[in-house]
C-alpha cells in the first residue's frame, strides 16, 4: 500500500546502541574530559548538545558514562547515528541530524479538510520545520485509514512519498485516493419468528440504498451507526416484553471490490412476559396513593422496559419537587420463567431533603440580575423543586434576551442537604437600530427606520421608535412597555402613533384613513400560565373617499360622517404555557380579546377575537402546529353594523395562504374586497428543521393545510364558501427580522378568487 524511499540510519544506530546496552561493552581506558568537541551539526547548535550530553569537562569518562551519554542523545529524537571517540584528553561527539520536513503536501483528500489535516498533523509532531520521525508518518497513515473507514471508504489507498532535500532536509507527499463509498447491499435478521425482516429493518438508521439515501447517507456503513441500531432493535424486544432477547453475533461482509457490504444480525427473541405483580418498597416519605397512579404498568399488562422507565422517572419526578433532588427509585424484577410472568418491585430511596441555598447568574453582562431574578420559581432558602428550577428556565429563555440558557444543580461542599442553582445565560442582541428600503407583495415598496429595545439598559423594558412608509401605510408610532411595573409582576405600557391608510392598495375597495391615538395598558398576572389585560385610549379617524369609491363607502360617509373621535376600551385573557417564544415545540397559546367603543363615541361598535396555538412534539425533530382564529364585531346604538374599516379579512401568507392578501370574502360591486363582521381561520402544520441545518435556531420548515374565510355576518356563515389550500412555508429569523415564504397552492379557488401561490412578508412570524 505504501510506497517510501527506504533509509537504513536509523536501524544501524540502533542495533549500535542495543549491542552497547545489552551486551559487554569493549573496555577502554576511563580518561578524564578536558574538552568536548561536536562534529556532523548541521542545523542544531552545540549548545543543545551540551544541553543533553551527561557528560561535562572534569569528569571522568568511563564504559558506563558513554552509554548513558549516548542513549540521552538518541533519546532528543535529533539524530539518526550517534558516536564517542576520544582525541587526546577531548572527547569527540560525531553525529548525524535527522531530517528536517521541510514541506508537506495532501492530494486527492476531498472528504477531509486540508487545513484540519495539516493542523492535526501539527499537533503530533508532524509539521514543517520539525525533525523527521518516520514512526509518525505511519500513525498517521492508520489514523488516515481509520477515519476513512468510518466514512464507508473501504477502498482507500494512502501513499506516501519521502523526497531527500539538500541541507538534510525532506518533502513528505501524502497521496490520497480516497475511492467510492461503499454502500450496504443487503441487512439480513436471523431468528426472528414474531416480528417481520420488513417491521424490524424499518426501526434501523441504516438502509440499503434508496433514492433518498443520496442526500441521508443512511445506506454507508459504520461501527457505530450499527450499534445504535442494535441498540434500537434490543429496546424494540424489551418494550414488548421480551425479556430474554439477545443478539448473538453479528457478521459484517464486504465483497472484494470494496464496493459493497452484507451484515447479518442473529437473534433470539425468547418468549415474551407479562407482568405478575407491582409493589412498592423502600422509604415512603410521599404517601402511596400518591405514588401508585404515576406507575404506567400493571399487572397483566405486557412488560415494557420504555413504560417501567418511564414510570421510574415520574416517581423521581415527584420526589424531586418535594425536595429530595438525589432520590433513587431502582426496579427490583422476580422472573418467573416457568409462566413467563415478572414481579415487578419500585424501591424507593429518597435521600435526604434538600434546599437550595443560592441561585446564581452568570453570562448575563447587559442584563442586570434582578431582571433574572424576578423569573425564578424556585426561591432560595426552599426546598429545591426539579418542576420550579426549569419553570425557571423556560422563563428565562421565554424573555429573548438570550440565545442560550442553562441551568446547573451542585451540592454545597461539605453538605448534604443543600445546592446551589447557577443558571448560565448566553445574550443575544434584544434591540435594533434598522434603516432601510424593501418590497413586500401586498404593502409594495418599504421606506422604514426603526429603533427598537426589549431589553432597554439591562432592565428588561421594552421601548421602541417606528417609521414605515409602503404603497398601504405611513406609520409613526411610539411604545414603552415595564414588564413589572409593580414587584408583582402587574406589567404596565403606553404609546402614540399615526397611521394613514390607502385601502385599494391592499387589494380592498377604494378609500383612505388616517389615524392617530393615544393608548395605555395594563397587564395582571392571574397565575404562572395566565394573564389578564385591560386599556383605554383616544383614537381619531378621518374618512376620505375618492371618486371611484363604491356606494358602501359613500352611504357610511353620508350617513354617518366622516371624522371620528372615540374613547376605546379593551380586555383580554391570554393563557401561554409554551416552551419558548420563538419557534416553540411544546405547550399552548390561547386568549380571548374584547375591543369596544364607549357609548356616546363618534364610532359604536365591538370586536370579539379568539386565537388558540397548540404544538405537540412528535418526535424530536417533528413538531405538530395547530392554529385556529375566530372573530366577530358588530356595532350597537347608531350603528347597525360595525364600521366597514373595522372589518375582518382573509387571504395571504398571515390566514388562508395560497390566495392573495385580504382577498376572500364578500367584495363590491367593482369586485374588490370589502371584508366581513365574522372571519374563522384554521391552519394545521407539520413543523421540521430545514435538511443539513437541524441545529440551526433561527429556521425552520413547515407542510400546512390552511381553511377558512371571511362573512359579512355570523348569519350568512356557510361551511361550504370555505377555501382551503396547502403547501410548504419557511420562516427565518433574520438580523433584518423575521422573514416568512410560503408555496400555496389552493384546492377549492373559484373563478373570482384571486390566487397567488408565492408570499412572503418581513417583519411578522406566521
Amino acid at each position: 500500500m505504501h510506497n517510501r524511499i527506504k533509509s537504513h540510519g536509523l536501524i544501524i544506530p540502533a542495533l549500535l546502541l542495543a549491542l552497547l546496552l545489552c551486551s559487554p561493552v569493549q573496555a577502554f581506558e576511563p580518561f578524564t574530559v578536558s574538552d568536548i568537541r561536536v562534529e556532523g551539526l548541521q542545523r542544531i547548535s552545540a549548545g543543545t548538545v551540551f544541553n543533553y550530553l551527561p557528560v561535562k569537562t572534569g569528569q571522568v569518562l568511563d564504559t558506563g558514562a558513554s552509554v548513558r551519554a549516548i542513549r540521552a542523545l538518541f533519546k532528543t529524537g535529533f539524530f539518526d547515528d550517534v558516536r564517542l571517540e576520544r582525541d587526546g584528553d577531548v572527547l569527540v561527539v560525531y553525529v548525524r541530524e535527522r531530517a528536517a520536513i521541510s514541506s508537506i503536501k495532501l492530494e486527492g483528500n476531498q472528504d477531509l479538510d486540508t487545513e484540519e489535516l495539516l493542523a492535526g498533523l501539527k499537533d503530533i509532531g508532524l509539521a514543517e520545520g520539525r525533525v523527521f520521525d518516520r514512526s509518525l508518518l505511519e500513525k498517521v497513515e492508520q489514523e488516515l485509514q481509520r477515519q476513512y473507514f468510518s466514512r464507508g471508504k473501504y477502498a482507500v489507498r494512502i501513499n506516501t512519498t519521502i523526497t531527500p532535500l539538500e541541507r538534510n532536509r525532506v518533502g513528505i507527499l501524502i497521496d490520497i485516493s480516497e475511492g467510492r463509498v461503499a454502500r450496504i447491499k443487503q441487512i439480513n435478521i436471523i431468528g426472528n419468528h414474531t416480528f417481520s425482516d420488513e417491521l424490524l429493518l424499518d426501526k434501523f438508521n441504516l438502509t440499503t440504498p434508496t433514492f433518498f439515501s443520496n442526500f441521508t447517507k443512511r445506506d454507508q456503513y459504520s461501527k457505530q451507526a450499527l450499534s445504535a441500531d442494535l441498540e434500537v432493535l434490543r429496546t424494540w424486544y424489551l418494550d414488548r416484553g421480551y425479556l430474554k432477547f439477545q443478539i448473538d453475533s453479528t457478521q459484517v461482509s464486504i465483497t472484494p471490490d470494496k464496493k459493497d457490504i452484507y451484515l447479518t444480525i442473529n437473534i433470539t427473541e425468547g418468549d415474551q412476559y407479562r407482568i405478575k405483580v407491582v409493589t412498592l418498597s423502600g422509604e415512603l416519605v410521599v404517601e402511596p396513593e400518591e405514588i401508585y397512579p404515576l406507575i404506567d404498568i400493571n399487572p397483566g399488562d405486557v412488560f415494557s422496559r420504555k413504560r417501567v422507565t418511564e414510570s421510574v422517572d415520574k416517581i423521581s419526578s415527584l420526589l424531586g419537587n418535594q425536595g429530595y433532588a438525589f432520590a433513587n427509585v431502582n426496579t427490583v424484577p422476580e422472573i418467573d420463567d416457568e409462566e413467563n410472568l415478572v414481579s415487578l418491585g419500585f424501591f424507593v430511596d429518597p435521600g435526604k431533603r434538600v434546599y437550595v441555598r443560592r441561585i446564581n447568574f452568570s453570562g448575563n453582562s447587559a442584563t442586570a440580575d434582578k431582571v433574572l431574578r424576578r423569573e425564578m420559581r424556585q426561591m432560595e432558602g426552599g426546598w429545591y423543586s426539579a418542576e420550579k428550577v426549569e419553570r425557571s428556565r423556560t422563563r428565562l429563555d421565554r424573555l429573548g434576551y438570550f440565545e442560550d440558557v442553562n441551568v446547573e444543580t451542585p451540592s454545597v461542599p461539605g453538605t448534604t442537604d443543600q445546592l446551589d442553582v447557577n443558571y448560565s445565560v448566553k445574550e443575544t442582541s434584544s434591540g435594533s437600530v434598522t434603516a432601510g428600503v424593501g418590497f413586500s407583495q401586498s404593502s409594495g415598496l418599504l421606506f422604514n427606520a426603526s429603533v427598537q429595545q426589549n431589553n432597554f439598559l439591562g432592565s428588561g423594558n421594552r421601548v421602541s421608535f417606528t417609521f414605515d412608509n409602503s404603497n398601504v401605510n405611513t406609520v409613526y408610532s411610539y411604545s414603552y412597555v415595564n414588564p413589572y411595573w409593580t414587584t408583582d409582576g402587574i406589567s404596565r405600557g403606553f404609546g402614540a402613533y399615526f397611521r394613514e391608510t390607502d385601502a385599494s392598495e391592499a387589494n380592498l375597495s377604494e378609500y383612505n384613513t388616517d389615524t392617530r391615538g393615544l393608548d395605555v395598558n395594563f397587564g395582571v398576572p392571574v397565575n404562572e400560565y395566565d394573564t389578564i389585560r385591560f386599556g383605554a385610549g383616544y383614537r381619531g379617524l378621518d374618512l376620505t373617499s375618492t371618486a371611484l369609491s363604491p356606494r358602501y363607502v359613500t352611504d357610511f360617509e353620508n350617513n354617518y360622517g366622516n371624522s371620528f373621535g372615540d374613547l376605546v376600551v379593551s380586555a383580554s385573557w391570554r393563557r401561554d404555557s409554551r416552551n419558548k417564544t420563538l419557534f416553540p415545540d411544546k405547550g399552548s397559546l390561547q386568549g380571548i380579546s374584547l375591543e369596544s367603543t364607549i357609548p356616546g363615541s363618534g364610532l359604536e361598535y365591538y370586536k370579539l377575537d379568539y386565537n388558540q396555538q397548540q404544538f405537540i412534539q412528535l418526535t424530536s425533530d417533528l413538531t405538530l402546529g395547530l392554529k385556529a382564529r375566530l372573530a366577530y364585531g358588530d356595532g350597537y346604538g347608531d350603528f347597525d353594523v360595525m364600521p366597514f374599516f373595522e372589518n375582518f379579512f382573509a387571504g395571504g401568507i398571515r390566514s388562508v395562504r395560497g390566495f392573495e392578501d385580504n382577498t376572500l370574502g364578500p367584495t363590491d360591486e367593482f369586485g374588490e374586497a370589502i371584508g366581513g363582521s365574522f372571519l374563522t381561520v384554521f391552519n394545521a402544520e407539520i413543523i421540521f428543521p430545514i435538511p443539513f441545518m437541524e441545529k440551526s435556531n433561527a429556521t425552520r420548515l413547515s407542510a400546512f393545510l390552511d381553511i377558512g374565510n371571511v362573512y359579512s355576518d355570523i348569519n350568512t356563515f356557510d361551511a361550504g364558501e370555505l377555501r382551503y389550500s396547502a403547501g410548504l412555508a419557511g420562516v427565518w429569523a433574520s438580523p433584518l427580522g423575521p422573514i416568512s415564504v410560503s408555496f400555496g397552492f389552493p384546492l377549492n379557488a373559484k373563478s373570482t378568487d384571486e390566487e397567488q401561490k408565492f408570499q412572503f412578508t418581513v417583519g411578522t412570524f406566521f
